[in-house]
């Protein structure tokens, strides 16, 4: 039995939120992963869902930060939003090099 029901949104080139997505329950926790390719995509994909259940949402610390408050307004605040954030100036320039890189 879920008891509680939670996703994390990420975002990645060449994403599509109806596929790619990863659904782990374990211990009446339900988590659902879900890439998103632009982020933009991620309100539609959050209105989804707290559709489908989720009691809360958290944001991947690449989304920009005018982002929690767009979900929070299109979801009503009916689901806490968070997003993850990275420790200090050195983290936040090791990922913009790690995303500047040549594949």
């Amino acid at each position: 039995m879920v008891v509680i029901s939670w996703a994390f949104i990420f975002e990645a080139p060449e994403m599509d939120s109806a596929v790619d997505r990863m659904v782990v329950e374990r211990g009446g926790v339900r988590t659902v992963i879900v890439g998103v390719p632009e982020q933009a995509a991620v309100v539609a994909v959050a209105v989804a869902l707290v559709e489908e259940g989720a009691q809360f949402i958290e944001l991947c610390g690449g989304f920009d930060p005018i982002w929690p408050g767009r979900v929070m307004e299109a979801t009503g605040g009916r689901v806490p939003v968070g997003a993850v954030g990275y420790a200090g100036g050195a983290s936040v320039t090791r990922l913009a090099e790690i995303f500047a890189a040549p594949a």
